[in-house]
C-alpha cells in the first residue's frame, strides 16, 4: 500500500510531456521526467522553458490532464482522483491562458440587443477587400430604443441611424451585422430587414442610410446572419420561418403587396415609410419550424448550405439552393442559439471532415454541440455545463477551432475551451462528455455597484442579450444593463 503524500516529504511523480503544436515538441528522450510532487502549473512551466528542455525563455503554458486543466499541485491532484504517486501523469502542454480583462462600456438609452465588430481581422473587414483600412475599427450596436449606433474603438458614437419616421426600424432592433464596411443589416419586431449604406465624412462621424427594405416575415425577427462575399443575408423569426435573403435591389425579388407599409391601413392613415429605400421579398421564405426559429447560419464552407434552430427542439439542415430541408435532428429543449465551429474543435471523425459541428445553445441552460450529419442517436457530441440561465448567444474564437464564448441571460459570457472535457456524471445522465467554463465574464455594471448591486442568479437586470468575439478588438457583449461592454480577446485560450 502506498504511504501518504503527506508524509512524503521531496516526493516525485514521473511525469509524460506531450503536445499537440508543432513548434514546441520536445525530443522522445526528454518527454519523461520525475518532478516534485508539489510542484504546480508555474514550476512545470518553468520546467519546460529551462534551457535542458525546450529553450522557449519565458512562454507561459498550461496543462492538460486528462482532458483537464491543472488548477492544484500534482500531488493535490492525484490525491483528488485517488491515485498513487507511481502514477505516470501525461501532462498536455498549450500555451497559457490569459484572463479577459475588462476594458471599457459603451453607454446607450435602452438595452444592447446585439453587438458586432468591423476590423482588419473580422469577416466584414475581409469581406471588404481594399476599401478597408488598416485602424478604421467599428463597432455596431443594436438597441430596443430602435435605433443602431456605429462607434470607433475609442467608444466615440460617428452616428446614430434614423428614426422609424424617417426611414428607420419601427419597433426593437434585435440582430444587426456589418455587410462590409460601408454596408450593414439590421432586423428586429417590425418584422423587416433593413440594408444600410454607411459612409463617413471624417473620422469622427458617419451616415447612415438605408437603401433596402426587406418584407415577409410575419413574426418578429429574432436573429441574423450575413454573408458579405455573395450578398446573402439568412433570417429566423418567430413566425417559424427562415429567410434567405438578397442584398441587391436588382437580384431581390418584389415584395408581397399585402406585408408592405399601408397595404391595409385606411386612405386618411398615412403610414411613415423610407422615402428612399427599394423594398423586395425574399429569395426563399422557408416555413419549416414549428416554433418560433432562433437562429440560423451559413455553413461556414459552404454557403449553399445553412443550419437552423428553434424552439420546437429541433436543428435543420438546409439546402439553400432548393429551399429543402436535408436532415432534421430533435433535441430534448428547445433551442435558442447557433453557431459553427471547425471539426477539429471536439476531436469528430474524420469520416467527414468538412462537416462542422454546430453549438446550440438551450432553455436549459447548457450548451449542446451536436455533428449535424449523424444520426438521432448519436446526436451530442458534448455539453457544455455552466450557465444559470438561457443560453441566448454564441461565437466561435477567432484564432482557433476548439473555443468559443456564450452569452445567457444569467448576466454572464463564458469561455469554453473544448480540449477540456471530463466524463458526464451520474447526476448529468452519465452519458458523453462535458466541458466547464474556462472563464467567466461577469457584467461590470454589477461589479462596480458593489454589494448593493449583487448579480441576481438568474441574472435580473443584466442579461447579456448579444456577444461577439474579434481577434483584434476583443469581446464585445450587450444586454438589459444598457452596455456594451469590452473585454480583452487575445490568447484568451491557449493555442
Amino acid at each position: 500500500m502506498d504511504e501518504p503524500m503527506a508524509d512524503a516529504p521531496g516526493a516525485q511523480v514521473k511525469v509524460t510531456f506531450t503536445t499537440t503544436e508543432a513548434d514546441l515538441q520536445l525530443p522522445e528522450s526528454k518527454r519523461q521526467l520525475l518532478v516534485p510532487a508539489d510542484i504546480r502549473r508555474y514550476g512545470l512551466s518553468r520546467v519546460l522553458n529551462s534551457e535542458s528542455m525546450l529553450d522557449t525563455g519565458s512562454i507561459p503554458f498550461d496543462f492538460l490532464v486528462s482532458g483537464s486543466f491543472l488548477r492544484t499541485s500534482l500531488e493535490d491532484y492525484l490525491t483528488s482522483n485517488g491515485l498513487s504517486l507511481e502514477t505516470n501523469l501525461t501532462l498536455q502542454y498549450v500555451r497559457s491562458l490569459i484572463p479577459p480583462v475588462y476594458e471599457a462600456s459603451f453607454e446607450h438609452d435602452d438595452w444592447v440587443s446585439a453587438v458586432d465588430v468591423l476590423s482588419e481581422t473580422s469577416p466584414s473587414g475581409r469581406w471588404s477587400g481594399d476599401s478597408f483600412q488598416r485602424g478604421q475599427d467599428r463597432i455596431l450596436s443594436a438597441s430596443y430604443d430602435g435605433l443602431l449606433r456605429i462607434w470607433n474603438a475609442s467608444g466615440q458614437i460617428l452616428t446614430t441611424s434614423p428614426s422609424g419616421s424617417h426611414g428607420g426600424h419601427t419597433a426593437s432592433i434585435k440582430a444587426a451585422k456589418f455587410l462590409t464596411n460601408s454596408q450593414l443589416a439590421s432586423a428586429g419586431m417590425d418584422q423587416t430587414v433593413r440594408v444600410w449604406k454607411y459612409t463617413e465624412t471624417d473620422q469622427f462621424s458617419g451616415d447612415l442610410k438605408p437603401t433596402l427594405e426587406l418584407y415577409g416575415h410575419t413574426g418578429s425577427i429574432d436573429s441574423l446572419e450575413v454573408d458579405g462575399a455573395s450578398k446573402r443575408i439568412l433570417t429566423a423569426s418567430a413566425d417559424g420561418a427562415i429567410g434567405f435573403w438578397s442584398t441587391s435591389k436588382a437580384s431581390a425579388p418584389e415584395a408581397d403587396a399585402s406585408l408592405l407599409p399601408g397595404a391595409h391601413a385606411s386612405k386618411r392613415r398615412k403610414i411613415t415609410t423610407s422615402l428612399t429605400a427599394a423594398q423586395r421579398g425574399p429569395l426563399s421564405l422557408m416555413q419549416i419550424h414549428s416554433a418560433p426559429a432562433s437562429a440560423a447560419v451559413f455553413d461556414p464552407r459552404d454557403r449553399t448550405v445553412a443550419y437552423s434552430v428553434s424552439q420546437d427542439h429541433t436543428l435543420r439542415t438546409i439546402d439553400l439552393t432548393t429551399s429543402a430541408v436535408v436532415s432534421t435532428l430533435t433535441t430534448t429543449h428547445p433551442l435558442l442559439s447557433l453557431c459553427a465551429l471547425s471539426r477539429a474543435g471536439a476531436g469528430a471523425s474524420s469520416s467527414s471532415p468538412t462537416s462542422p459541428l454546430l453549438a446550440a445553445g438551450t432553455a436549459a441552460r447548457h450548451i449542446t454541440l451536436v455533428d449535424p450529419r449523424a444520426s438521432t442517436s448519436t446526436t451530442s457530441v458534448m455539453t457544455l455545463r455552466g450557465h444559470t440561465n438561457k443560453v441566448v448567444s454564441l461565437c466561435a474564437s477567432p484564432q482557433n477551432d476548439y473555443a468559443l464564448v456564450s452569452g445567457a441571460h444569467d448576466g454572464t459570457c463564458r469561455i469554453w475551451d473544448l480540449r477540456s472535457v471530463r466524463p458526464a456524471t451520474k447526476d448529468e445522465g452519465g452519458l458523453g462528455s462535458v466541458s466547464e467554463p474556462v472563464y467567466v465574464i461577469e457584467r461590470e455594471s454589477v461589479r462596480q455597484g458593489g454589494a448593493k448591486s449583487k448579480k441576481p442568479v438568474a441574472g435580473e437586470g443584466c442579461k447579456v442579450f448579444g456577444v461577439v468575439w474579434d481577434a483584434s478588438l476583443g469581446i464585445f457583449s450587450g444586454g438589459e444593463d444598457k452596455k456594451v461592454q469590452v473585454n480583452s480577446g487575445r490568447h484568451i485560450v491557449a493555442e
